[in-house]
C-alpha cells in the first residue's frame, strides 16, 4: 500500500512459487517438476526452453490451468489460481491465457474471422463487439485479405497468424505459446517470430514461449532453460558469443 492507502500495482503477469509435479502410478511415483520459480513481467517476452524429457510440457499444462502442481504456487495476476473452483479458473483461462498450439487447432468448417472469435464466443463478448475486434485483429496479423477463407484454403504461417489472432482476441493478461513454429518452415518461422517479437515490442504483449528450439533466443527478454525438472542457468552458446562481443565492444570503448 502507499501512504494515502492506493495498492501498489504488480506488475508481475505470472509467478511461480516452487512448482513441484509428481505423477504416481500404482506404487511408481515420477517427479518431473522439481522446484520451479519464475516470475514474467508485463510486457516481457519470455522463453522456457528445454528438450524432450526437462518438463517443459508440463509446466506449459500448468501455466495454462490445465493441471495442477502437486506442490507450489501458481499466480496470475496476483491470484492463486489453485484455490479456485473449476469454473473460476475456466473463466480466468478463457478472460486471461490466449493459447497458441503447435498444430493450430483451427475448426476447417469456419471461416477466418468465425475462429478468431471462439474465444469471445465463449466469453458471451456480444456479437457487434466480436465482429469489429475480429476484423481489427485481422488487420493486426497482416491477413486482411484472407477474409472469408476457410483454414484449408491457408497456408501454415497463415493458419499461424489466424491462431496468433485467436490468442488476442479476449484481450489476455499474456499469450502461452506452444512450439508455436514447429510444424512451419524456417522461412515461415522466421516470419512468426517477427510478428510475436512485433506484437511484444510495438504492441506490449506479454509473451510466454515453451519450446525445445533455442535459435530464437535473441527474440526473448528473458530466457528460462528447464533440464530434468529444474531451471539451468548455464548459458547458451550464442548468449556467451553476445557476452564476449559486448564485452570487446567496452574494451574498444574504453580504449578510444
Amino acid at each position: 500500500m502507499t501512504p494515502d492507502g492506493k495498492k501498489i500495482p504488480n506488475d508481475n503477469i505470472v509467478r511461480l512459487v516452487d512448482i513441484r509435479k509428481t505423477y504416481v502410478s500404482g506404487n511408481l511415483r515420477v517427479p518431473v517438476l522439481k522446484g520451479i520459480d519464475a516470475t514474467v513481467r508485463r510486457g516481457e517476452f519470455v522463453g522456457f526452453i528445454g528438450t524432450s524429457g526437462s518438463g517443459k510440457s508440463t509446466l506449459l499444462n500448468i501455466l495454462g490451468m490445465l493441471d495442477v502442481p502437486t506442490r507450489g504456487q501458481y499466480y496470475l495476476e496476483g491470484i492463486e489460481v489453485g484455490g479456485l473452483s473449476d469454473m473460476e479458473q475456466a473463466t480466468i483461462r478463457n478472460r486471461k491465457i490466449g493459447f497458441i498450439f503447435q498444430s493450430f487447432n483451427l475448426f476447417s468448417h469456419l471461416s477466418v474471422e468465425q475462429n478468431i472469435e471462439v474465444p469471445m464466443v465463449y466469453g458471451q463478448v456480444p456479437t457487434k463487439i466480436r465482429r469489429k475486434r475480429s476484423l481489427d485483429l485481422i488487420a493486426r496479423v497482416g491477413l486482411g485479405h484472407r477474409l472469408g477463407h476457410r483454414p484449408t484454403q491457408l497456408s501454415g504461417g497463415e493458419c499461424q497468424r489466424i491462431a496468433i489472432a485467436r490468442a488476442l482476441s479476449n484481450n489476455p493478461a499474456f499469450i502461452l505459446a506452444d512450439e508455436p513454429t514447429g510444424n512451419l518452415d524456417e522461412k515461415t518461422s522466421d516470419e512468426i517470430m517477427k510478428l510475436f517479437h512485433e506484437l511484444n515490442r510495438r504492441q506490449g504483449v506479454t509473451i510466454v514461449m515453451v519450446t525445445h528450439n533455442p535459435a530464437f533466443g535473441p527474440h526473448y527478454d528473458k530466457i528460462i532453460r528447464l533440464r530434468d525438472g529444474k531451471i539451468d542457468d548455464t548459458p547458451f552458446e550464442w548468449e556467451i558469443e553476445q557476452e564476449a562481443h559486448r564485452a570487446e565492444a567496452e574494451r574498444k570503448e574504453a580504449e578510444q
